[in-house]
């Protein structure tokens, strides 16, 4: 069968920091039909230096005098705000999913909440430490390579290859990576518990700026599953992503585009999220085998639209077929056109009126 497509609905920090509005979008997540609602998790003291600079987007659609510490920290869910979110997730059975930006957001998620799948950003990629400690906790990890060429992507994958393995060391040196790379168990653990997000970290991102085509040399180039992180406006590219093999799709998403904050405006609302997890589902099961062959749905038009070999004009016992006394017509339920050669100059078994199908003993 055709491998489903995760859609997962990203609320990210589309909450406003408000518990109530990340329920509201639980719902909504659900009722759109995406298979997984995900938030963020992170401490601002641990994620952002106190002198940070909020990113160009951000100061666009935010206080551009408030730090990214300031704003990041309005941001926060505590774990008993994730305790109820998981619960309101189990109740309308969407998967609860969260990115974790820091080893105590990591340690919270898998630790304490006991998720196995854990999404990291694309600013996580370079951040070894914290992907190596969640390949040794045996974490499914969803990863974002915004930002990053081929380089460190496979830089990013030899720690999680050297993580994944029995008896990863507690400090592992360069060498160990490049060993564990080379190693054709742990390749193939990464095969079965990575994902990697093709992505364009900008918000929102042009469509001359996505390069869908990457996907297709990074699953060439990695052989892990490839999945897209949309930040395009929208929701065309995220259907084209499908199409061209992608098996997750993660997208911002809102209850209100104009809603302070930043990135409600990247975002999709609620109904654009309904349509585009319907695009999807349709393009998904468009997809289908890569076989060649006639659909069961065909069969009836098949008798109806293909041809057969019919009697041009009356036809006795006896009588030579000929090129001026068969032609090919509908319906397909007679003697197929290919044999049409094999019965020239053959003498007729049987006598025919005008548009009857050739019987196959002529």
């Amino acid at each position: 069968m055709p491998r489903n497509v995760l859609v997962i609905a990203e609320a990210g920090v589309n909450h406003n920091g408000s518990l109530d509005l990340a329920l509201q979008m639980v719902d909504a997540a659900a009722d759109a039909g995406a298979d997984a609602v995900k938030f963020q998790t992170f401490t601002a003291q641990n994620l952002v230096s106190v002198t940070a600079p909020k990113a160009s987007y951000q100061k666009q659609s935010t206080d551009p005098d408030e730090s990214q510490f300031e704003m990041l920290k309005s941001l926060e869910i505590s774990v008993e705000d994730h305790l109820a979110l998981m619960q309101a997730c189990d109740k309308r059975a969407i998967a609860f999913l969260s990115s974790a930006f820091d080893h105590q957001s990591l340690a919270l998620l898998n630790g304490t909440l006991g998720l196995s799948s854990i999404k990291f950003g694309s600013g996580e990629l370079t951040n070894a430490p914290l992907l190596y400690d969640a390949a040794r906790r045996g974490c499914e990890i969803m990863i974002s390579s915004g930002m990053a060429g081929l380089g460190e992507i496979e830089k990013a994958l030899q720690v999680l290859a050297l993580g994944y393995g029995d008896n990863a060391p507690d400090l592992p040196q360069p060498e160990d990576f490049v060993a564990a790379w080379a190693d054709p168990e742990r390749r193939s653990a990464l095969r079965e518990r990575v994902t990697l997000f093709h992505c364009t970290s900008q918000y929102p991102a042009p469509f001359n700026a996505v390069n869908l085509r990457a996907m297709n040399t990074i699953k060439a180039a990695f052989g892990v599953n490839i999945g897209y992180s949309d930040h395009t406006s929208g929701t065309i590219v995220s259907v084209a992503a499908v199409a061209r093999g992608a098996t997750a799709i993660e997208k911002h998403f809102t209850l209100a585009k104009n809603m302070p904050g930043p990135d409600h405006a990247a975002s999709l609302e609620p109904d654009e999220l309904k349509q585009m997890v319907d695009d999807i589902r349709c393009v998904s099961s468009a997809l289908g085998y890569p076989v060649k062959n006639i659909a069961p749905c065909e069969f009836d038009t098949a008798l109806v639209a293909k041809k057969s070999i019919v009697a041009a004009t009356n036809i006795e016992i006896g009588d030579r077929f000929s090129e001026q006394n068969l032609t090919i017509k509908r319906p397909g339920t007679g003697m197929t056109p290919d044999k049409y050669w094999m019965l020239l100059n053959q003498h007729a078994t049987s006598s025919y009126e005008m548009d009857d199908l050739i019987k196959e003993d002529g």
